[in-house]
């Protein structure tokens, strides 16, 4: 690569051999494209695949020596550019990938100790397997991997009941830029010795240091589920059966999703197999309830909670799924929303969160805010309603042309992102900020918290070595 010392790259070559190298172009590829195409035009000398902790040690003790610029990279699902190198062919690609072991299982703890590498989907079924849940549920999870969820602190569906990936998170091992190796697998719910270190590294996005191995929390498999679509006249009657089901079923919410109808219809449109469970409302709700003690107790409980929002007029028409098959079938309408945007051309996207309570105001102010922008465009809005976050989601004019449409993505997120602040909200809720909010958390955030991380980041990174050009 041009301008890049050979000798050196030959020594960050060795410590992995030849074979976990990847060079050539066609290898290289898959590792500079991120899903949404935003920054494909990246180049790196090399992307580097260790396969120990030892190894990933020697590549940061050496990176910091030579002031060589590391990306770390899981699964390459980010949303925001976070794990893609830039265009000066001087950044190398840390691939963690072959860090894919799920070291133990301890069902007395209720805890996993996995490795970077090991895919969400994976890690999911290993549980399963050990009649045990890990509760991260994401779209991406049958490529994302644990350290990518780490990184960007993901969040998912089951975040009302579970928390996020810094809620799941116990204990960290974490190789730091001078290749000293953090080794804080600790399985323990209680610790007040000190700094909680691990939160510094849990949506950090690889600024940091490496997280190669942690230990995440499990919890006792349901005994009872029940997943139903819900129409409801508006979002405010969404958030009153929502108010409702809390109230009747407490932690066994489990979910509870707000999609618009249009967002319904593309997925119904483009995706093959998706179907409608129920039609004519403008917004539908998915909810999914789950009981420690039965499948009755779950079917009764659902059932009661429908039959009072009817009553109570927040809650119309209801399907409830009749099988697993069937839920199956529901939850995969949910996660192909997203998938369902891009044959109807450019979207540009806002993964926002807001008090819960201020979801309708916030839901009206923004539609009000896009039309001043663009006046055909379509709001495709969907999200984590029991937890305040939306993916508020603009789809270009019907017909328009997408690379005109794309222009309009800074005064698009300026309009509605300007809403958002003024509700209390926050402008990355699960994606995080990597290269696509950097500068915008940078003019935006205050003064005193930005010079605070820029301390962390100096304190833990004085070369600069981890992930250049993204968070702050």
């Amino acid at each position: 690569m041009d301008g890049f010392d050979s000798v050196t790259l030959d020594r960050f070559v060795e410590i992995v051999g030849p074979n976990h190298a990847l060079r050539d172009p066609v290898d290289v590829m898959p590792f500079l494209t991120e899903p949404r195409g935003l920054w494909s035009d990246g180049t790196t000398p090399v992307v580097l695949r260790p396969g120990t902790v030892d190894e990933v040690s020697r590549i940061l003790k050496l990176a910091t020596e030579t002031r060589t610029a590391i990306v770390p990279q899981s699964g390459n699902t980010g949303l925001v550019g976070g794990q893609t190198p830039d265009r000066s062919g001087r950044q190398i690609v840390l691939s963690l990938s072959r860090l894919n072991r799920i070291r133990e299982i301890d069902t007395l703890s209720n805890t996993v100790t996995a490795e970077a590498g090991v895919i969400l989907e994976t890690l999911q079924q290993t549980a399963d397997g050990a009649d045990r849940l890990f509760p991260l549920s994401l779209g991406s999870q049958g490529s994302c991997q644990v350290g990518g969820n780490l990184s960007s602190n993901a969040g998912g569906t089951g975040v009302l009941a579970y928390g996020n990936m810094r809620e799941l998170c116990l204990g960290v091992e974490v190789v730091l830029p001078t290749g000293e190796v953090l080794d804080d697998l600790r399985k323990l719910k209680k610790d007040n010795t000190g700094y909680d270190l691990k939160n510094l590294f849990v949506g950090a996005e690889g600024t940091l240091g490496v997280i190669t191995a942690a230990v995440l929390k499990l919890f006792p498999k349901p005994k009872g589920q029940e997943v139903a679509w819900v129409g409801v006249e508006s979002p405010s009657a969404a958030l009153n059966l929502f108010t409702l089901a809390t109230d009747r079923a407490g932690t066994g919410l489990t979910a509870f999703e707000l999609v618009a109808d249009i967002a319904m219809d593309f997925s119904a449109r483009h995706i093959p197999g998706v179907v409608r469970p129920i039609e004519g409302w403008p917004w539908y709700v998915l909810v999914e309830i789950s009981s420690g003690r039965s499948a009755e107790d779950a079917r009764d409980l659902i059932e009661h909670i429908l039959s009072d929002g009817l009553e109570a007029g927040c809650a119309g028409d209801a399907v409830i799924a009749a099988s697993l098959a069937q839920a199956s079938v529901f939850w995969r309408l949910r996660e192909s929303l997203s998938e369902s945007q891009r044959p109807e051309g450019a979207s540009i996207k806002h993964d926002i969160s807001v008090p819960v309570a201020s979801i309708p105001a916030f839901i009206e102010e923004a539609g009000r805010a896009v039309a001043t922008v663009s006046a055909d465009a379509r709001v495709v809005c969907f999200g984590h309603m029991g937890d305040g976050n939306l993916h508020y989601n603009v789809s270009q004019p019907a017909g328009a042309d997408p690379a005109t449409f794309l222009k309009l993505y800074r005064p698009m997120n300026k309009a509605v992102h300007d809403i958002v602040r003024a509700y209390g909200g926050s402008i990355s809720a699960e994606h995080g900020i990597g290269r696509l909010k950097r500068e915008e958390l940078l003019d935006t955030a205050p003064p005193l918290a930005i010079d605070l991380m820029r301390r962390v980041k100096a304190a833990f990174d004085p070369a600069g070595i981890m992930n250049p050009g993204k968070v702050i």
